[in-house]
């Protein structure tokens, strides 16, 4: 039931952060609940599909959809006339990331998945609906920004959630102690601009 309730915030919190791009491209309701819907179940239908787990979980489970038309509501109605803080999209998404990539990891454990599998499964729960809500409002998708952690923080973060089960770390702790990584990557990246390493090439580089 737990990590079930972790999907489901985790899912309300990437509809808000789908409102919040929407809502800054000055989209009208509809184009709004698109964005929210594809921000929060993308990501999960992807790792369902890959897993061959069906029915894919907002198809099997009506509250998803539930969860995402509230959401919109309120945060319609909440910054209806109201200027969000500049920081607020970062926020959000960096708590969604925090909760889908252990619940996405878990999700993979559940269909008998391991290790690498279920890390990348977390990584890609929790980042592959803000790609697509990216794209779909014209914006280079946080992914791939080098400024900042994320796929880098939420993998980090599912990586630690498996490795803590494998020494007998019991489960809930395990998540709890991974969402803690994938928070303080990302917003530690955000506050302090952590990134990786960049690859550059000079211009004048023709290759053969």
């Amino acid at each position: 039931m737990i990590p079930h309730i972790v999907d489901l915030i985790a899912v309300g919190v990437f509809a808000i952060s789908g409102c919040l791009a929407a809502g800054r491209k000055q989209l009208d309701l509809m184009g709004v609940f698109i964005i929210a819907v594809v921000s929060a179940v993308g990501g999960g239908t992807l790792r369902d599909l890959l897993l061959n787990r069906h029915p894919i979980a907002w198809i099997a489970d009506p509250a998803y959809l539930f969860i995402i038309i509230g959401a919109v509501a309120v945060t319609y109605i909440f910054l209806r006339g109201r200027r969000p803080p500049q920081q607020l999209l970062g926020l959000v998404d960096g708590v969604g990331l925090s909760l889908y990539s252990i619940a996405g990891a878990y999700t993979a454990e559940q269909c008998g998945k391991g290790g690498i599998v279920a890390v990348i499964m977390g990584t890609m729960t929790a980042t592959a609906g803000g790609v697509i809500r990216d794209t779909l409002c014209n914006e280079v998708p946080l992914l791939l920004k080098g400024k900042y952690l994320y796929a880098s923080a939420a993998m980090s973060g599912a990586g630690c959630y498996v490795i803590l089960q494998m020494i007998d770390v019991p489960q809930w702790w395990a998540a709890l102690l991974g969402m803690g990584v994938v928070g303080t990557l990302r917003f530690g990246s955000i506050l302090n601009e952590w990134s990786l390493p960049v690859l550059k090439i000079d211009d004048e580089w023709k290759g053969i």
